[in-house]
């Protein structure tokens, strides 16, 4: 039964407390403090990011109106712009980075086996990084290039159910194929990259691990062809090649036989070249797989218009790393209260309304499928008959 409990609190049910708290306590978050617990400060956070502040100002705005309602919404104590200021920038970015972690082991499981447009049963990743750019005086620690300051979120996107499952975040400087020496590999996965990270020694760890990747060629790779696929062309795909290596250096960092296949898109005419280590799956498959890819470019738009990730509240690393891990476990639940619910609408549709909703006391359900408007006829609704003169 409905206890008049509003959509922000109905909204922070799928939150596991019992797990913040552990995380909490890990980094001894709450430790000599005396007013915005961590846990307070992780709500008013996730307000800002539903409701898009822009602003510490416009956090407390949103706050001061909603008063009443806050109590029981689950926030306990708001403090003043200084005391979210101060814990943004003091408290150690990694309790809400483990407590985001906690929240994609939910949606691993909630997504597990879910479609993406092709037939695989294995579980997909696609690797991407995406740059936001920051002002160097205001942001020193980021440094990029001599006048620019930037950092670069580097995400590993489940294509089953288009969520984050690994998020480092690095200054601006740092290059994309570095970061494959962080990741973690699950055998049997694919992986699926531009050739931005196109490094043999690291795509031979990988294929250590018992994983597969997914990657285009460039024009200077040095290729031995061993043998050839039949291939229908009508489908796109030009070759199928078994190969390897002949480089000297290149053919010591992978010494075993990769996959080459060519594919025209019969869209675009666009050619493309792919290698992998996966030898089993129908040349189509892989070249759908790398468009697939195109989703972790979406993922990167959307929270760049959705979620506030391109302005901070703080200037600290640890105040940016904090905003960003709370953008990101706010995109999580939403994606995690869209299975549960069963909801057919998209992750920017439900932020919308959660956006309109956040503090009416209606069944959350309720809110996404509001009944139908019923207007009653009126003796004002009948037309009047028009008369010729």
């Amino acid at each position: 039964m409905h206890e008049g409990r509003t959509i922000f609190a109905q909204l922070t049910d799928h939150l596991p407390r019992h797990e913040f708290n552990r995380c909490v306590e890990r980094y001894r978050g709450n430790y000599r403090i005396r007013d915005l617990s961590c846990w307070d400060q992780f709500l008013i956070m996730a307000f800002a990011q539903l409701t898009g502040c822009a602003s510490l100002r416009e956090i407390a705005i949103g706050l001061r109106t909603q008063a009443a309602k806050l109590y029981h919404s689950g926030i306990r104590s708001t403090g003043a712009r200084s005391t979210l200021a101060d814990a943004n920038e003091k408290r150690d970015w990694r309790i809400f980075a483990d407590f985001a972690q906690v929240l994609i082991r939910q949606a691993s499981d909630l997504y597990a086996g879910e479609k993406f447009g092709t037939e695989l049963e294995q579980t997909a990743y696609a690797l991407d990084s995406t740059t936001i750019d920051l002002c160097l005086k205001l942001f020193p620690w980021a440094k990029f290039r001599r006048t620019k300051a930037a950092i670069k979120l580097h995400t590993l996107l489940a294509l089953q159910g288009n969520y984050p499952t690994v998020v480092i975040i690095t200054p601006g400087k740092v290059h994309d194929v570095n970061i494959l020496d962080q990741m973690p590999f699950d055998a049997g996965s694919f992986y699926i990259m531009d050739r931005g990270y196109l490094d043999f020694q690291r795509l031979h760890r990988i294929h250590q691990h018992g994983a597969f990747f997914v990657t285009r060629a460039k024009r200077n790779s040095q290729l031995l062809r061993r043998y050839s696929r039949p291939v229908d062309k009508q489908t796109g795909v030009r070759f199928d090649q078994t190969v390897t290596l002949s480089g000297l250096r290149s053919s010591q960092q992978y010494p075993d036989v990769l996959r080459r296949i060519g594919f025209k898109d019969p869209e675009t005419g666009k050619r493309l070249i792919f290698l992998t280590n996966n030898q089993m799956l129908p040349a189509l498959t892989i070249a759908h797989l790398y468009r697939a890819r195109w989703q972790v470019e979406l993922f990167f738009k959307w929270i760049k218009q959705h979620l506030r990730i391109k302005t901070f509240f703080g200037t600290s690393e640890n105040a940016v790393k904090t905003q960003v891990w709370i953008a990101i476990s706010v995109y999580v639940l939403v994606a995690i209260l869209k299975k549960h619910l069963c909801l057919p609408y998209s992750p920017y549709t439900i932020l919308q309304i959660l956006d309109l909703t956040l503090f009416e006391k209606t069944p959350i359900l309720q809110a996404f499928h509001p009944p139908a408007l019923q207007i009653q006829p009126t003796d004002d609704d009948k037309q009047l008959c028009l008369q010729g003169f």
